[in-house]
């Protein structure tokens, strides 16, 4: 803490992670097959197009605009170039070598990830078959359905009345480091579900798998199911200390807000807040904000961007989701208080105008309220985000990156033991 004026001024930060919010550019898109990918970009230009320019007054006066410029070379359609920007803003890159979510987020907590996930292949059956036979076997199931590259409501809607009817558990993959399971929460059970997950956990570890999902749904027809908020990530826990970790040796409040808990494997986190949906989750944020103490940080992840619109490449729900979420943030920048840092980001791109139904290598937003206004720049690792967090709570740490904050909030502190230098 730092006295100024005979006043102890606080500081919490609150990391809002808008789940897939890219903003194009990526140096090594090509690599990746998405060279020209750029998620705000293409929700953007089809709003102009509709003579309706996406209305996201707030993230532009954080400096959203000109992030994008800096990625991408160019304003997003719609979007006016004058507009002054009262925010610290910048653009990330990535250096990890997935476009996936654990990768996206463990950088984003100082932890670049330099190894190499396992995958599932494209064809049928993509899982080996040693893995369902060992988990057939262990589990007393009558087999699986599906054992596939799917989109989760696609092998819902075709699945899962005769998953009703067998029993049978509905097995699918996508292009990321992932093994999902869908079952009915009442008809196969949701204790159930989440027990045949972790045991997966276990059998696709030898894989380097980096995350099981279990998709509990409801409903009792292909027109009636329905994912539920009962979600669970059984992921791999971080192989190093990540910024959460930090937070947590300082005896400080490490808030994880929606799947963050799941990303990071409960690793570093304190205090969980679960919910279901945007707007939800910014309601779990805000009365995160009114527990948070001195030092505590808030970690939200906005999932609705990436699962409900960037997969499923519907570019006008997604404009919508952005113009809801910009509604909601003069509620979280009213609820700051002195000392407390906001930052927006993302953790890859899903720009729902591309071919296929997977994430998308871009860059991403770096968007700063409570500090002095002005830019950070292009930065070359999302790691400069978790330093640059650790740095301002005044944390002694080892994470990779480069701080950019505490340049610009007019005061430093060295450690958390109450001295500072301004």
């Amino acid at each position: 803490m730092k006295w100024s004026e005979g006043i102890i001024l606080m500081r919490r930060v609150i990391l809002i992670v808008l789940d897939s919010f890219g903003i194009g550019g990526a140096p090594d898109a090509a690599a990746f097959g998405d060279q020209g990918a750029n998620t705000l970009g293409t929700i953007a230009r089809f709003c102009a197009d509709k003579q309706a320019p996406l209305h996201i007054p707030h993230m532009l006066e954080l400096g959203l605009g000109r992030a994008a410029q800096c990625a991408s070379g160019a304003f997003p359609a719609g979007i006016n170039a004058a507009l002054r920007s009262h925010g610290l803003w910048g653009a990330a890159s990535e250096v990890s070598k997935g476009k996936d979510t654990p990768s996206g987020h463990w950088e984003i907590a100082g932890l670049p990830v330099p190894f190499d996930w396992g995958y599932f292949p494209h064809s049928i059956p993509a899982f080996p078959e040693d893995l369902t036979d060992t988990i057939i076997r262990q589990e007393g199931l009558s087999g699986i359905l599906g054992n596939c590259h799917a989109s989760g409501t696609e092998i819902i809607a075709q699945y899962g009345e005769e998953h009703i009817r067998t029993g049978k558990p509905i097995f699918y993959t996508s292009s990321d480091s992932v093994l999902q399971v869908a079952a009915h929460e009442a008809h196969f059970g949701l204790q159930r579900l989440y027990d045949l997950c972790a045991a997966l956990r276990l059998l696709v570890d030898p894989l380097n798998i980096g995350r099981v999902i279990a998709r509990p749904f409801i409903g009792e027809t292909q027109e009636s199911f329905e994912r539920t908020g009962n979600r669970r990530d059984f992921a791999v826990p971080p192989p190093q200390p990540t910024l959460l970790n930090i937070v947590e040796a300082s005896g400080h409040d490490v808030y994880a807000v929606g799947k963050i808990s799941d990303i990071f494997a409960g690793s570093g986190v304190t205090q969980l807040r679960k919910a279901h949906g945007n707007q939800a989750l910014v309601d779990a944020t805000l009365e995160a904000m009114n527990e948070a103490g001195d030092g505590d940080l808030i970690f939200t992840n906005l999932v609705d961007f990436d699962m409900l619109y960037g997969h499923r490449r519907d570019i006008a729900g997604y404009a919508a989701a952005l113009e809801a979420f910009d509604k909601r943030l003069p509620e979280i920048l009213g609820k700051m208080r002195e000392g407390d840092v906001l930052i927006l980001t993302a953790d890859h791109g899903c720009d729902p105008g591309w071919q296929g139904s997977d994430h998308t290598r871009e860059c991403v937003p770096v968007l700063i309220a409570g500090a002095e206004s002005g830019t950070i720049g292009m930065r070359n690792s999302f790691a400069d985000i978790g330093k640059s967090v650790a740095a301002y709570l005044g944390l002694k740490n080892e994470l990779a990156g480069e701080d950019f904050l505490t340049a610009h909030t007019g005061y430093r502190q060295s450690e958390r033991s109450g001295e500072s230098d301004a």
